[in-house]
């Protein structure tokens, strides 16, 4: 077989690296730069690597998915949280936002540290809280909408789960 003869130039550092190598190899140093090129050109010498890589991009694709649906439902479980806090709770005096604000401080403290704690565990609340609320307690967001006159947003939910129970 016929061969092309190349010049090439490499940095300093690159040929000390080139003529370890092909010391270690014991082979010729144009076997190496060909089994180089080779590889670097015909990528489909590695069978199966392109089918591997797009079965795990796919799986990464399913798990970024449900991370999306997740923070969604997130996103709307806060807003209902906020939208229903800011329903019920009255505005506090003005001679009492400052012991207020300190609670809240405190409060918020707690709470951090409990998330963090949950966190750290691998503890999830969402299962919890499901267990500890009894089935006949009433919906607290439904009842304290109806006092002011106002009608539920979720107009149904609760008898749509008992129907179905279907409540996670």
């Amino acid at each position: 077989m016929s061969k092309k003869r190349y010049t090439l130039y490499l940095s300093r550092a690159l040929a000390r690296k080139f003529d370890l190598v092909a010391q270690q190899r014991h082979g010729a140093k144009s076997a190496l730069v060909e089994e180089a090129l080779r590889a670097s050109l015909e990528p489909r010498q590695h069978e199966g690597l392109e089918e591997g890589l797009a079965r795990r991009l796919n799986e990464l694709n399913k798990a970024v998915a449900r991370q999306t649906g997740d923070q969604t439902v997130a996103t709307e479980t806060l807003a209902l949280l906020v939208r229903y806090f800011l329903t019920v709770m009255p505005p506090i005096p003005e001679s009492d936002q400052e012991s207020a604000r300190l609670m809240g401080r405190r409060r918020f403290e707690i709470f951090i540290a409990e998330v963090g704690r949950r966190v750290a565990e691998g503890r999830r609340h969402t299962a919890e809280v499901l267990q500890a609320v009894p089935l006949e307690q009433p919906d607290l967001f439904a009842t304290a909408l109806a006092a002011r006159g106002a009608e539920p947003p979720l107009n149904g939910y609760a008898t749509q789960l008992e129907e179905g129970d279907d409540h996670g």
